[in-house]
């Protein structure tokens, strides 16, 4: 690649890699699936490189190439293997600030894929119906449809965790 090339790629690398990596570990909830899957799409998007940075809306075409590569990580079949015999063991959170991002992302695994990714690159990502709907490939009413009914679903899931949160704060207090 020529050097003035790779410095822009340098460049829109260094200035957009927390939130591609946010974003990807929004998707997967995994922090090291998300250090693949951003490995990935900036291994892709050096090699397409001189074609990318022609692209009307860059982004988009990161977050694309992003998608794809969650995926393609969803359809391996080690990405389900568990090393080891058992889980570890979970320490009890001291923030409630860790146990909403954890109910979050517990509710977001929940959603299916279709809906996860246009919440997450909507609403975690920034992105405007139609740059989301480049990303996906998709039509600007699927993103509003998808993005309603996810909504939707993360409310009533967070709705209903506190409840019984509440429900249980009530009998430790009798």
């Amino acid at each position: 690649m020529r050097p003035d090339l790779e410095r822009e790629y340098v460049e829109y690398v260094q200035a957009r890699l927390p939130r591609l990596h946010r974003t990807a570990y929004l998707l997967c909830a995994d922090a090291f699936q998300a250090d693949d899957i951003v490995q990935a799409t900036l291994t892709a998007l050096y090699v397409n490189w001189k074609r990318a940075a022609g692209a009307d809306n860059l982004d988009g075409y990161v977050h694309r190439i992003m998608m794809r590569r969650y995926l393609d990580e969803r359809r391996r079949g080690w990405s389900k293997v568990l090393l080891g015999d058992r889980l570890p063991e979970q320490s009890a959170p001291v923030d409630h600030a860790v146990e909403e991002r954890d109910a979050l992302v517990t509710a977001l695994r929940s959603l299916p894929r279709g809906q996860r990714a246009v919440v997450v690159l909507r609403y975690f990502g920034d992105l405007s119906v139609e740059a989301t709907a480049e990303a996906l490939g998709c039509s600007t009413g699927n993103v509003k449809s998808q993005c309603s009914r996810g909504l939707a679903a993360l409310r009533e899931a967070l709705d209903g965790r506190q409840s019984v949160t509440v429900a249980q704060g009530g009998r430790d207090r009798s």
